[in-house]
């Protein structure tokens, strides 16, 4: 140690220095000859040096000069706090500078640190490469450690734009140095150059031995919905969605994943326009071809559903052939008011009726319902025309009421066949869900699958008796129930409304409806003409108030007639004296 070596006298520091200095001033002091021999350490150097002593803070380094250096324990301790090293080891260090009491003191770091820009220098001189890990994303690229923080471009990354940048973070990759500053601490790193490279010799190969009809393996690199770029090498073939499968491929990205491996065949080369069409489905013999010899229509086969859509289900039928059950061939009853998923789900094997084949468009309709008893010959006979029933509205609908009968079996009453005599301007005015009803079933329609029923029909059509009740000629009195441009309309009894056209609404010309008429005035009209078909009546003011004119004029001359009469009689009676 230093102490030590102070009290060394002036031949033991000479046996210690060796030859070179035997010709040292013997005039010297032994603390001169000391000085002398540390002015000759050179501070600033990386220099190797052997561990000799280990402390609990300090560490002892014999780096091959007169003194042993110091190093700081912490320096060689890993995260957990252990000790890295061992007495004997040898470790790169820096001869940082020396304490006040001349100790040399040494540091591992630094020296890793001038060494990590030796090579930062060395590559970038070079156009070398150096090693990195992608710690994060930042904003632009990406911080990389390559034994102190770099950055890395997000343009540099690859040769072509990347969406998904992510997946980089975590990865060891090699780096071209684009530049750097010592004084500043920054390093930017480019991997594009690197891939470049790499690209260009790879491109070269695939081009040379290319070529149509060639079986080859890529990488998938990018998927849209239109197709995959696979990576041949050097050189990008599109596999296009139409050349994936025989069967039907709504998105690529189901079925494949960035990164994959795949053998494709090479449909077609543009040596010039470097493009490359692939093909998938075209290693596998086409199931069309023999489609119709293996499913015929009517016959009953398996599959499993592959998907499920709002409009029905797809079930595949063997390896690129897939059948759609649409919703309607689902169910025999309700099945407006059905979902798919409610008959089948994904993953499903189910047993399905060949409906219809279209080889040249490819598709295969299937029947689910047509494997079970149509139910709607059973509704039929159990619920003949005519015959009363009861249930519960299950829902309302501008045209009508739909009336659960038994689960599964809903009856419509539509919106004309609710009341004979009020109008009707939406169902919700009468019904309520999940209110009891009673109705008359009207019809039942198997092919169509259609339960008519009515409500109406529970009481006599009014409007049987209407012509007997109001024959024409006859006096009604009622009140306005709308006045409209082209005459006013009269209630004559409950639902049963008739129409005073503008012109029987008076002798005189109307010029203003609205003035001399408003709902709920209480006119008396005579019965112009009754349509029960229809169901309109045609009523006429004017008319009546001719007839009330002719009966006032006839009791007119009537009265004048008997006055007439009277009046002779009384005069006969008279005698006049002359």
């Amino acid at each position: 140690m230093v102490n030590d070596n102070q009290q060394m006298d002036e031949k033991e520091v000479k046996a210690e220095v060796g030859q070179e200095h035997s010709e040292v001033d013997k005039s010297l002091s032994f603390s001169e000859l000391y000085e002398q021999s540390l002015q000759e350490v050179p501070l600033g150097e990386v220099v190797t040096g052997r561990i000799v002593q280990i402390g609990n803070d300090v560490i002892m380094v014999d780096v091959g000069y007169k003194t042993e250096g110091q190093i700081q324990a912490s320096e060689l301790r890993d995260e957990k706090g252990d000790l890295t090293v061992s007495v004997g080891d040898e470790i790169e260090v820096l001869i940082d500078r020396k304490d006040e009491e001349d100790n040399l003191i040494l540091s591992r770091e630094k020296a890793a640190k001038m060494k990590l820009w030796s090579d930062v220098k060395e590559a970038y001189d070079t156009q070398g490469v150096i090693t990195g890990t992608v710690m994060s994303r930042v904003k632009g690229g990406f911080f990389v450690d390559i034994g102190m923080p770099a950055f890395l471009p997000g343009s540099q990354i690859d040769v072509r734009p990347v969406k998904d940048l992510d997946h980089y973070v975590g990865e060891t990759l090699q780096f071209n140095v684009l530049s750097f500053d010592r004084k500043r601490s920054n390093v930017v790193l480019s991997r594009r150059s690197i891939m470049e490279k790499e690209r260009n010799e790879e491109k070269k190969r695939v081009l040379e031995t290319i070529e149509e009809g060639k079986i080859v393996e890529g990488t998938v690199k990018n998927i849209t919905d239109y197709g995959i770029f696979v990576d041949l090498g050097g050189i990008d073939g599109l596999l296009h969605v139409t050349d994936i499968s025989w069967g039907k491929i709504t998105r690529p990205s189901d079925s494949f994943s960035k990164g994959d491996k795949i053998t494709v065949k090479v449909l077609s080369f543009d040596r010039a326009k470097e493009r490359v069409s692939l093909g998938l489905k075209q290693l596998k013999e086409n199931p069309w071809d023999t489609i119709d010899e293996k499913y015929a229509v009517g016959s009953v086969v398996e599959g499993k559903v592959v998907s499920i859509m709002e409009y029905g289900a797809f079930v595949e039928l063997e390896p690129g052939v897939e059948g759609l059950i649409h919703v309607s061939e689902m169910f025999w009853t309700s099945r407006k008011s059905k979902h798919p998923s409610k008959a089948v789900s994904v993953g499903e094997d189910v047993r399905v009726m060949i409906l219809d084949v279209n080889k040249e468009k490819k598709r295969i309709s299937l029947g689910l319902k047509q494997t079970t008893p149509n139910p709607w010959n059973a509704i039929k006979e159990k619920y003949p025309p005519g015959s009363i029933v009861k249930g519960v509205v299950r829902n309302i609908t501008d045209f009508g009421v739909f009336v659960g009968l038994e689960e599964g079996i809903d009856g419509l009453v539509h919106v004309s066949d609710i009341s004979w005599r009020r109008k009707v301007k939406h169902p919700s005015e009468f019904f309520k869900k999940g209110q009891e009803v009673e109705a008359v079933v009207l019809g039942v329609d198997v092919e169509n699958e259609k339960f008519s029923l009515g409500i109406k029909q529970l009481e006599r059509n009014p409007w049987d008796e209407i012509t007997a009740k109001y024959p024409v000629g006859s006096s009604v009195s009622g009140p306005i129930t709308n006045v409209t441009d082209f005459g006013v309309f009269v209630a004559i009894e409950e639902g049963i409304e008739g129409l005073v056209h503008i012109s029987e609404l008076s002798q005189k010309k109307v010029k203003s409806l609205a003035e001399n008429f408003k709902v709920g005035d209480v006119v008396t009209a005579s019965v112009k003409n009754v349509d029960t078909k229809s169901k309109k009546i045609r009523l006429s003011i004017r008319e009546y108030e001719n007839s009330l004119n002719e009966t006032s004029g006839n009791q007119y001359m009537n009265n004048r007639e008997k006055v007439g009469s009277n009046l002779g009689k009384v005069l006969a009676g008279v005698k006049l004296d002359v």
